[in-house]
């Protein structure tokens, strides 16, 4: 199979699924994949970002090598959005390294205070800051005045994912080893916060 050309002949959940398995059969096909999915063509990007979703929730360690490209891909303006919504619904599942948490904090949360940011992509953001929140007990307090300032403004997507969030945040507190203020502790699987 050549990957680029399966992702432009037909743009369908069977399509993109067929693509996907082909891709986790090896590393070179994955590879393949991505190469798709960091085209500059608008379209094959587009559509190669749904594969790509699929993959990385079938094959983790397959996708761990390009954290940081898909770092790079929620700052691109010249994109899809599904290439952004994808990029940042992977991340919520990963374990980020320490050299990219700043950065990926960073553009979460302008996601989420950007009021023309799609909604899917804050609800990913909100889950991505969460996950990140264990390392960084301090950005808990943000994360909490964010979602209750924007409570009114928002659809129901997003004050559902942010109910969870809320719950969990304020689940039971601990001393962050950072500072001296209480922050709760996380025990959440989010795996079933929603997606």
């Amino acid at each position: 199979m050549i990957i680029r050309d399966e992702i432009l002949k037909e743009h369908s959940c069977e399509n993109a699924l067929k693509i996907a398995s082909y891709a986790c059969e090896s590393k070179k096909n994955f590879k393949e994949l991505m190469k798709c999915f960091l085209d500059k063509e608008y379209r094959v990007a587009q559509r190669a970002a749904w594969s790509v979703s699929w993959a990385a929730r079938k094959q983790p360690k397959m996708i761990q090598p390009y954290i940081k490209e898909l770092i790079e891909q929620l700052q691109r303006k010249d994109v899809h959005n599904a290439v952004i919504r994808n990029s940042i619904r992977i991340l919520e599942d990963l374990e980020i390294p320490e050299e990219f948490r700043g950065a990926l904090m960073n553009t979460c949360f302008n996601f989420i205070e950007n009021p023309t940011t799609a909604i899917a992509i804050k609800a990913f953001s909100l889950t991505v800051l969460f996950n990140l929140s264990k390392q960084y007990p301090e950005i808990k307090h943000e994360l909490r005045l964010i979602i209750e300032e924007r409570w009114d403004t928002e659809t129901a997507a997003f004050r559902a994912r942010g109910k969870k969030i809320l719950k969990a945040i304020n689940n039971k507190p601990v001393v962050s080893n950072n500072h001296k203020e209480a922050y709760p502790l996380i025990l959440v699987n989010t795996n079933n916060l929603p997606h």
